[in-house]
């Protein structure tokens, strides 16, 4: 499998694995998923310094049908100008690909691309006690900066919010 930035054809395949999650997960704390006009605005602030990466197997026949093992962005960390060196990241991937590799793959480059555009501080947040997203953050050279206790509610429960942080080496 490769990476490679997401266009607008794999808009649909990233909102399929996105709303799943926004449904019956608690790795986003959106209630309501995605309308296909809202994937495409997203899609549209995703590119340029805050890419969108999608992973897909390395065939052409796949390529060809649309297949989309999962993606990861970058996103603005904060709206105040002093934040504009930090970005957050995030990263789903397909639930009938999970375990295979598909995460570490889609973070490392998505780490590589914050580097090259300069960003100095790469954040994780992950919900809900995600204990594979943090080991795989860790495996990437984040380091943990806290838990936000009970800052979401889903599914009729309290959900806590790790921090995770990676500095661009010097």
């Amino acid at each position: 499998m490769r990476t490679r930035l997401a266009t607008m054809a794999d808009a649909d395949a990233i909102a399929e694995i996105y709303n799943r999650e926004v449904t019956d997960g608690t790795a986003t704390f959106d209630m309501v998923p995605r309308t296909p006009t809202e994937q495409a605005a997203w899609m549209g602030d995703h590119s340029g310094a805050y890419p969108c990466i999608v992973a897909v197997p390395d065939n052409a026949d796949a390529e060809v049908s649309g297949t989309v093992l999962g993606w990861a962005c970058l996103s603005p960390y904060r709206t105040r100008p002093a934040y504009s060196t930090s970005v957050e990241d995030s990263i789903y991937v397909h639930r009938d690909h999970q375990g295979r590799g598909v995460g570490s793959l889609l973070l490392g480059d998505l780490v590589a691309l914050a580097d090259e555009h300069g960003f100095h501080a790469v954040f994780a947040r992950i919900a809900d006690a995600g204990a594979a997203s943090v080991a795989l953050h860790a495996k990437h050279g984040f380091e943990l900066v806290g838990v936000e206790r009970e800052v979401g509610r889903k599914f009729g429960r309290w959900l806590d919010v790790t921090l995770m942080q990676r500095l661009r080496p010097a």
